[in-house]
Order: structure tokens, then C-alpha cells, then sequence
């Protein structure tokens, strides 16, 4: 198991079968092996810095109704909210002052937030503060207004493919959404010039190690210049609110791998 992850951190990619072994018969020692093994690559990268981000959640709207997500379309019990661009704008003068040098502007898929107020802010963000990065991550939208809003000067955008395979997202997501469209708006993202973020919920309910492989080989290939992974965590007010929770460990191994 060590020489895999050797071989891992040599040459930034396994078989499909060491990538399972990896992450399924790995004993404690050789998961510490592996966590040691991504630290010294973090380092050569990155140092021992942490960078922030100052996220900003501008709206819990949206036109989905994504099976695990608290703030789905048929949540009725979901305390709804936008954030006006005066509030985002203060926000992210609050957050300059403190010393973050990252802004992200995160919402669900909210019609409300179309490209006349985001260009207008994003503009003024880009004027105020020239020095930051601006992220997005606001779902799925066409090549037109994602060209818009990053020649408006948004330069980031995280937009999390959650699983590769298409059984797999079909039953995560509702019927208008396609696994299609979502590769296609990243590779979109990518031909405009955005740093372009991906990403995975490990132990979402129906995941198998086998779609777990999947999405590390896809990762591999799309070669993102962010990835966004984290644990499922159930929200009572979805169908899957009675489903356990993301394993730790198992997000633990998938980030060194990553």
C-alpha cells in the first residue's frame, strides 16, 4: 500500500483497482502514510499558510430541488433571504479591514440574481478592492452570462459536479437537472478563462467506492485549479434527512489522494 502511495505522489494518478484498494483496505498506519505523503506536497506548494475566504452567502433561493440540500425549491420551512448589493459591498469592507483578500459570492440558483445586478456589483467589488480574487459559485447558467460576469471581473468560479456518475446524480438531483449540462458548464467555465473549482459530497446517500473512483479519475482528468469536497451532512427537511452522515475518514483520505 505504501509504494501506491508512492507511486501517487511520483506520478499524480493510479488504476482505477489501486485507487479502490487505496480507499477501502488501507490500515491506519498506511492512512497516515498517505496523510503524511500529501502534507509534504501541500508544503512544497503552499508553505504553512492558511488562506481565507470570505464567503458570502447573498441568497438561499433557488429553482432546484436537489434531494439533499436544505434549501431545495419545495422547502417550505426554509427561512428565505437576498442580500441587497449595499449589504454584499459592506460585508466585503468589513472583511478587506480584517484582512481577507479572497470574496466569494455563494447562492443557490436564484432567478433573482440575474446578470444586470451581479455585473453591477461584481464591477464595483473589482473597482473598490482590485487587489481581491472573486469567486462565484452560483449553480448553473449559460456561457453568456457566465462570460458577462467574469469580464465584469470575477475571476473564480466553484462549481461542485458532486458525483460523476449518471445513475448516481439522477438520483441525487431532479429530473430538469443533467449530469451533461453540469460537465458542460465546467468545461464552459474553463474555455472563458475562469480558475475553475469541482467538487464531490462524500457518502451521499447511494454512493459506492466504485463512484468514488469515478469522480477522483474525472477530477484527474479535468485538472481543476480548485476542488471543493466535504462530508454529506443530512438536513432534516429533505428526503434525506434520515440518511447517516458522511464518513470523516473516508473525506480525510479522499483529500490526501486528492
Amino acid at each position: 500500500m505504501k509504494e501506491r502511495v508512492d507511486q501517487l505522489k511520483r506520478n499524480r494518478t493510479l488504476s482505477p483497482e489501486e485507487l479502490r484498494l487505496l480507499l477501502t483496505d488501507a490500515s491506519p498506519e498506511e492512512r497516515e502514510y498517505l496523510h503524511r505523503a500529501a502534507r509534504e506536497v501541500a508544503r512544497v506548494h503552499f508553505g504553512n499558510g492558511v488562506f481565507v475566504r470570505g464567503l458570502i452567502e447573498i441568497s438561499n433561493y433557488c429553482r432546484n430541488d436537489c434531494r439533499y440540500c436544505g434549501i431545495r425549491r419545495s422547502n417550505r420551512l426554509a427561512e428565505r433571504y437576498r442580500l441587497t448589493p449595499e449589504t454584499v459591498l459592506a460585508c466585503c469592507e468589513e472583511g478587506y479591514r480584517l484582512g481577507f483578500r479572497t470574496f466569494v459570492l455563494q447562492s443557490g440558483e436564484d432567478p433573482a440574481l440575474n446578470d444586470e445586478l451581479l455585473t453591477g456589483l461584481i464591477r464595483e467589488m473589482r473597482r473598490r478592492w482590485p487587489d481581491c480574487a472573486i469567486t462565484l459559485s452560483l449553480g448553473e447558467r449559460t456561457e453568456a452570462s457566465y462570460r458577462a460576469l467574469f469580464e465584469a471581473g470575477a475571476n473564480r468560479y466553484l462549481l461542485r459536479h458532486e458525483t460523476i456518475t449518471p445513475d448516481h446524480y439522477r438520483w441525487l438531483h431532479p429530473v430538469r437537472m443533467s449530469l451533461d449540462h453540469r460537465i458542460e458548464c465546467l468545461h464552459t467555465l474553463k474555455k472563458i478563462g475562469y480558475q475553475t473549482g469541482t467538487g464531490i459530497m462524500v457518502g451521499s446517500p447511494g454512493q459506492t467506492v466504485d463512484d468514488l473512483v469515478r469522480d477522483l479519475l474525472f477530477i484527474r482528468e479535468f485538472e481543476p485549479q480548485m476542488i471543493g469536497i466535504g462530508p454529506f451532512i443530512p438536513h432534516r427537511d429533505t428526503p434525506f434527512g434520515h440518511e447517516p452522515a458522511g464518513s470523516v475518514e473516508r473525506t480525510l483520505t479522499l483529500l490526501s489522494i486528492l
